[in-house]
């Protein structure tokens, strides 16, 4: 059963800005394999422990693309809903 994707102001932002028809491509791709499946080989998601969200959620990360200089990760949480996924933030890994 494929995830709503639902991203937070701030992403809506970053993937606005992005001028890069290649990036925009990729994180367009991101996403869909995020609806689709988050546990999706090529994304490599796993819990990323550094934060948590606001309400206490788990976060993950998942890559955008690999093996390039400042490769771009999502950051994301289960929910809030059933079926749901937030997307909190999107850019190059730190």
């Amino acid at each position: 059963m494929p995830f709503e994707i639902i991203v937070t102001e701030k992403v809506d932002k970053v993937v606005a800005g992005i001028r890069d028809p290649a990036k925009l491509k990729k994180v367009e791709k991101c996403f869909a394999q995020l609806e689709e499946n988050p546990r999706h080989p090529g994304l490599s998601s796993h819990p990323y422990d550094d934060i948590v969200g606001l309400l206490g959620e788990r976060i993950f990360e998942s890559y955008v693309e690999n093996h390039a200089p400042s490769a771009w990760r999502v950051w994301w949480f289960y929910g809030p809903g059933p079926d749901e996924i937030t997307v909190v933030d999107l850019g190059p890994h730190p």
